[in-house]
């Protein structure tokens, strides 16, 4: 008979941003390696149904996947580090939730009866676990809980879990709680009474964890260890510590494979598996740490202060220069320092220059004298979105003569609208969930950059964006020497660009960073790493 599904529940204490995330996704990366089938989810205790209109300053990247949900970030570390594929069913908000209930109520679902926090909202909850588990067949089903214990808004997701755990039967229920473990300089000891206050909070609610993951900048000596077991009712072997990585987020797994986190899981779970094979991460972690070449990438844009806003795109770069043998040196620049200061003053040097995806007018004509400078000094140049769609527009300006060519997104008035809304978003007042979302396919035209990268004719990526290539401007712009290397399928959608007589210069409607792993990077990025390297 096979084994029924197993869940662990990953929950944090003390702080935010301990790496609960990068800890689910490391776990899921070791359970694969010892031969388990594992999926991925999110729940995030937040109202917004989504994080799609919520600003990179507030949650950093929208992460996209196939089916066009736009979720939590840490989406993305799960399907880099896994071999799943996710759906908007593996991530949840409390917005979902309430809005699902309240829908439910106006519907007359609930035959009349009061509609509460426990238990209709904590069923919502519920529901989505068991949906995942009628949706996959893995073995095993991890589930991230944002935010920290003790948060108001989180209780009712723990409520769910807590009775989830008795409902499923607790041998098939794994709880790991990632705390932070301080290290008081003057005092020069860690301090484990954060934990222990975390802990109690958790088991106030009615959940014990099985494991304990403490953040530490140092190795967790077997003091603290036996201190915080007594403490928190756990075994000490099962207090492990996730130490502060020196160079990449790939080294996670590793360190946490130190004190056999991957084992404890799947003791505590009943799961018989066999012992993971690191060779191929450790060698690819290798290439990051030591590698042989090193080129710098200009990265133009306009959230650049904050690291998780471009965090795929600083992956997929990691991805590339690995596979290369080659550190890519990341240099951030804003895009106002541009309008400001030239495009010479900060990007003098660089090996290659990427403009990312983004929204607004702010610092749209920095990009634009970017992509000009990119293309007259033959750097190689990659536009991802409004990257894609400012390099048209640079084009347009300075090779086809279009005077003050723009987006409609920029200048409604503009006298040349290269690029324009798509006419399906026509009438769309929402902004949630109404973009042009997720995979499609798109077809790569013979005798292109594009199509020697792909290696293929025909290709699925993933889309976030309202506006596109004018094709009014399509004969023009292709005649003076921008080539369209591919179009979506069947509508015929300008999805990349591509001036042949360039070192490497490719502008891609879609995201490809969303398709980017460890082992195997976008065809486009490493093709962009190539170029940098020859420059």
């Amino acid at each position: 008979m096979p084994h029924p599904t197993k869940y662990i529940f990953v929950t944090g204490g003390v702080v935010s941003s301990l790496g609960k995330g990068l800890a689910a996704a490391s776990l899921g990366t070791l359970l694969e390696l010892r031969g388990l089938s594992v999926i991925l989810q999110k729940f995030d205790p937040y109202l917004n149904v989504d994080p799609g209109t919520m600003s990179p300053f507030q949650h950093g990247e929208v992460y996209v996947l196939d089916d066009g949900a736009e979720t939590d970030l840490d989406l993305g570390h799960y399907e880099r580090f896994t071999n799943c594929r996710l759906s908007k069913f593996n991530n949840l908000t409390s917005g979902q939730v309430f809005e699902n209930v309240i829908r439910k109520e106006r519907k007359g679902d609930y035959l009349g009866k009061t509609v509460q926090f426990i238990p209709h909202c904590t069923d919502e909850i519920k529901a989505r676990i068991n949906d995942v588990t009628l949706r996959s067949d893995a073995d095993v089903i991890i589930t991230e809980i944002g935010g920290t214990v003790g948060d108001i808004e989180g209780h009712l997701f723990l409520e769910a879990l807590r009775q989830f755990s008795l409902e499923v039967g607790r041998d098939n229920v794994c709880f790991i709680h990632v705390t932070l473990l301080p290290l008081i300089k003057a005092a020069g000891e860690i301090k484990t009474k954060p934990t222990q206050q975390s802990v109690a909070k958790l088991r106030e609610i009615g959940i014990q964890p099985d494991i304990i993951v403490c953040r530490t900048e140092h190795d967790l000596d077997d003091d603290n260890k036996k201190k915080i077991a007594m403490f928190c009712n756990v075994e000490a072997k099962n207090v492990v510590a996730f130490r502060d990585v020196d160079h990449t987020i790939y080294e996670c797994p590793i360190d946490l494979r130190r004190d056999k986190l991957d084992r404890l899981v799947s003791d505590c779970l009943g799961l018989e598996s066999k012992t993971p094979d690191l060779a191929n991460w450790q060698t690819f972690v290798d290439r990051i740490i030591n590698p042989t070449h090193e080129v710098k990438v200009a990265v133009v844009g306009k959230y650049i202060e904050l690291q998780d806003a471009y965090k795929s795109i600083y992956e997929s770069l990691t991805h590339a220069g690995a596979s290369h043998d080659t550190r890519v040196v990341i240099q951030r620049v804003e895009a106002e320092a541009i309008e400001k200061d030239g495009a010479a003053a900060h990007l003098d040097g660089m090996n290659a220059i990427l403009i990312p995806g983004g929204f607004g007018d702010r610092g749209t004509e920095g990009k634009i004298l970017t992509a000009k400078y990119s293309r007259e000094n033959n750097i190689p140049f990659f536009g991802i979105c409004l990257g894609m769609q400012i390099a048209t527009i640079e084009f347009a300006r300075n090779v086809c003569g279009l005077e003050n060519a723009n987006s409609t997104e920029f200048d409604k008035n503009t006298p040349h609208p290269v690029i324009s809304l798509q006419e399906e978003q026509q009438g769309v007042e929402d902004l949630g969930a109404t973009m042009r979302l997720g995979a499609s396919d798109s077809q790569v035209l013979a005798g292109t950059k594009a199509a020697e990268l792909y290696g293929s004719d025909s290709i699925s990526e993933r889309h976030r964006h309202r506006y596109e290539f004018n094709p009014a401007y399509r004969e023009q712009i292709e005649k003076a020497g921008l080539k369209i290397s591919a179009v979506s399928d069947p509508e015929g959608l300008v999805e990349i660009v591509e001036i042949a007589d360039h070192p490497f210069f490719i502008g891609a409607q879609f995201h490809p960073e969303f398709q980017s792993k460890p082992n195997a990077p976008h065809p486009i990025f490493s093709g962009f790493v190539a170029a940098a390297l020859k420059s």
